[in-house]
């Protein structure tokens, strides 16, 4: 069962944590968990705050202070590069999957449209005409081809989204 204040300080919380998430070099969710992370171990150890509002505020101006603290001192090793542009680890596992997921369903296309598309997806990137030599098809008839078979891998992946 939800507590009541939490209910009554989460708009208040919301806009201090916007407020200071910035200036702090932190995100605004996080900001709002340590704060609710205090206000939570406050009421479990029953010492509710007397006036809630004016603590609460408080304790994203403590948080806030902490953060700019933390980001002071947290220094990147030497030999780490300092600007990592690339897609983390969990951005790789969800591309991934997402891949694995179309081929999949291009697997399951009718007549010749799994080799096409798969063609299409290669990632050598081959040109129209070597596509259609591949296939056995003339290059005027691989686009109207490409989006029949664009038209059919369309409504299977949406068939399969609305499906989850």
């Amino acid at each position: 069962m939800t507590h009541p204040l939490l209910t009554d300080l989460r708009p208040l919380l919301l806009a201090e944590a916007a407020a200071e998430a910035r200036a702090c070099g932190m995100e605004p969710c996080d900001l709002e968990q340590a704060v609710w992370l205090r206000l939570l171990e406050r009421l479990r150890a029953n010492r509710a705050p007397t006036d809630p509002s004016a603590w609460l505020r408080r304790a994203v101006r403590t948080e806030a202070r902490r953060g700019r603290r933390t980001a002071r001192r947290e220094l990147p090793y030497p030999d780490e590069p300092v600007d990592d542009t690339g897609p983390g680890p969990e951005q790789r596992a969800l591309m991934a999957a997402r891949g694995r997921a179309l081929h999949a369903a291009v697997h399951r296309l009718p007549g010749r449209c799994p080799r096409l598309v798969g063609a299409l997806l290669s990632p050598r990137d081959p040109t129209y005409r070597e596509i259609a030599g591949e296939l056995g098809i003339s290059q005027g008839s691989l686009g109207p081809e490409r989006s029949k078979c664009l038209g059919c891998l369309r409504r299977l992946l949406a068939t399969e989204v609305a499906a989850r």
